[in-house]
């Protein structure tokens, strides 16, 4: 059975923007958001959403596809509680920023029937802060929404092809790539400069932060560099449990990096430093350059 309805579970930031994105690029279907109530009169104001239903068994009835949009740790929860209760006849997804225990869930709650009734996804799309004010329908334009399949897993087929063309309708390239080396990749790209930026801000306010000059003549670097700094500790705490050992070897790895800094201020080592690091922005601009 075609998509005719779809629940999105979590209707903030990224839920809210599928809902708006999949609204504007000709998603004739039906809505249901489910989240807090005051979320959901808000979706409904903004019309985000079709209906609006608190409880997520009863929010999934009817529905062809279910979007899992909540942090990470609320993923996990739900796929346990609402799993059992879907019907052959409907897919579950989700949008979690770590794969590796999601996937797991999922072949516990589904078994054999996982790689039919779970796709995992995560979309690289955001803003450094959340809610259904931030929802914009043009936030997945041109962003990479990653699969990592599950063992034998078609994702083309199905009520998961379905998915995916609804995905790709809103501007996403969908991008397969192998569960482990998703968690170790997103770990450094995504995952370590969350930290750095926290890390960074968290060391200029106790050093600085009572200066009323601080960000005023803080300038642009320090503004770009601590931008994400404001992103919610409710999303990264689940992060951070859920990917430890890749996050931990990246941020020993920058230690390490730092420390050859540290070391070398007053040698040609730091030309060398700043020459590599040179080499990955040009190379950077090089892909945007490419991929536009």
């Amino acid at each position: 059975m075609p998509i005719a309805q779809i629940t999105i579970i979590g209707t903030g930031l990224i839920g809210g923007s599928f809902a708006l994105a999949i609204k504007k690029h000709g998603f004739a279907g039906r809505i249901v958001g489910c989240d807090r109530e005051p979320v959901l009169a808000r979706a409904r104001a903004a019309g985000v959403i079709d209906e609006g239903v608190v409880d997520p068994v009863r929010a999934a009835r009817g529905s062809q596809a279910v979007l899992l949009a909540t942090p990470v740790g609320g993923i996990l929860d739900l796929i346990e509680r609402i799993g059992p209760t879907l019907g052959e006849g409907t897919l579950l997804t989700d949008v979690g920023s770590t794969k590796g225990e999601i996937a797991a869930r999922a072949q516990t709650v589904f078994g054999s029937n996982a790689a039919t009734r779970f796709l995992p996804g995560h979309p690289m799309a955001g803003k450094e802060r959340s809610g259904i004010e931030q929802a914009h329908g043009d936030l997945f334009n041109s962003a990479v929404w990653l699969i990592t399949p599950l063992p034998g897993q078609n994702v083309e087929a199905g009520l998961s092809g379905q998915f995916l063309a609804l995905v790709r309708s809103i501007g996403a390239r969908v991008v397969m790539m192998d569960l482990a080396q998703h968690d170790r990749l997103c770990a450094w790209i995504s995952h370590l400069p969350q930290m750095l930026s926290t890390a960074l801000a968290a060391t200029v306010l106790d050093e600085l932060g009572d200066d009323p000059e601080l960000l005023a003549i803080g300038g642009r670097a320090l503004r770009e560099t601590t931008r994400i700094a404001s992103s919610p500790y409710s999303m990264w705490r689940d992060i951070a449990l859920t990917n430890t050992k890749n996050i931990e070897e990246a941020l020993a790895r920058l230690e390490q990096r730092l420390a050859h800094i540290r070391e070398n201020l007053r040698t040609p080592e730091l030309k060398a430093e700043f020459e590599r690091g040179n080499q990955f922005r040009h190379r950077d601009t090089d892909t945007r350059t490419e991929c536009s």
